[in-house]
């Protein structure tokens, strides 16, 4: 049998996946009695082949289940553990934004009465008009 292309695999219904890996499963195992047998080189040589076969269906099977549940469990409030994304445990126990953005009623009235004070050193400077009164003093002046 020849190598098997995993895109041939994933165009196939999940019934003819099963016949294919039974199909594998059979051929193995004739390989196996042939290698102990004594067979040709070129069976011994194809056990390899057929087993990465088999894995390669396997995978094609459990990939495939594995998007089927991702889309049953889309619009669901909870999904199981193993469809989650991974990250890390810290990342993973971390507060959703929504609940680390609220405020507890006390500290919303402790901001409301007590704003952030604007400093006048960042404050853009206003320089009051020069008039003709103080533009023609001898001396300096503070405007």
């Amino acid at each position: 049998m020849a190598r098997i292309k995993v895109h041939e695999l994933r165009g196939k219904t999940k019934a003819e996946l099963q016949n294919q890996l039974k199909d594998l499963k059979n051929e193995l195992s004739l390989l196996r009695v042939a290698k102990v047998t004594g067979g040709a080189p070129n069976k011994l040589s194809k056990i390899k082949v057929v087993r990465l076969s088999i894995a390669r269906v396997l995978t094609v099977t459990s990939q495939k289940q594995k998007a089927a549940l991702r889309d049953a469990y889309k619009k669901k409030k909870l999904i199981p553990l193993d469809l989650r994304p991974k990250k890390t445990r810290a990342i993973r126990r971390r507060l959703t934004k929504r609940q680390d953005s609220l405020k507890t009623e006390r500290q919303k009235k402790k901001e409301m009465y007590f704003p952030m004070r604007k400093n006048p050193l960042h404050l853009p400077i206003r320089v009051a008009p020069v008039s003709n009164i103080t533009r023609n003093l001898p001396w300096p002046t503070a405007y």
